[in-house]
């Protein structure tokens, strides 16, 4: 039997590799037209609540995302990370300036923040070094978004490069693909996510 585990640490580093060259310029652009898409579907307006990350490093920056969704009316919501239990809640936020650097070093709410209540008339933007056309995701490894997503019942949305989307990933029993993936050139959609 292969094993899973190492085949994932050796993908995490090629794929972060490959992101990592994408041009500052261009990576802009990217990311522009990705949200754009994202700002265009039907599951983000009528989302009531948007959970999103905050970037770090190279990753697809989302967040013109959160200022049109506060914009509109609409809640938002980002992670804490329990670097502990590798546990996440999502916690509300009116303004990206309550964002604070906590686990990783990654912007988060503060702890006194509400937290998110599983609401189903909401869309998650779920961050990964890539995800394959079923839906799965290779992340950093630490399963955050695999135990979130296995009590989320809106909608979860992979936001990837193109050039970072996989045929087929490695995954385990734990793993859980989203339902809609996009990436600067289309829009998979795969599901329920479940």
């Amino acid at each position: 039997m292969p094993d899973t585990r190492e085949e994932k640490r050796l993908l995490r580093t090629s794929f972060k590799k490959l992101r990592g060259e994408i041009p500052k310029s261009e990576k802009a652009i990217l990311d522009r037209t990705i949200c754009g898409t994202i700002s265009s579907l039907a599951c983000f307006r009528y989302a009531r609540t948007l959970l999103l990350y905050s970037p770090i490093g190279s990753e697809i920056d989302v967040t013109p995302l959160a200022s049109l969704a506060l914009s509109k009316g609409k809640r938002v919501a980002y992670p804490v990370c329990d670097t502990e239990s590798h546990e996440m809640v999502f916690r509300y936020v009116n303004d990206l300036s309550e964002l604070v650097s906590g686990a990783y070093s990654i912007l988060e709410p503060r702890d006194t923040a509400p937290e998110f209540q599983f609401e189903k008339d909401s869309l998650c933007i779920v961050p990964a070094l890539s995800f394959d056309k079923k839906g799965y995701r290779l992340g950093y490894g630490k399963g955050y978004y695999d135990r979130f997503l296995k009590r989320f019942e809106g909608t979860a949305l992979g936001a990837v490069y193109d050039s970072l989307l996989s045929e087929e990933l490695p995954r385990g029993y734990l793993d859980v693909s989203v339902g809609i993936i996009i990436t600067e050139r289309r829009s998979i959609i795969i599901g329920d996510g479940k």
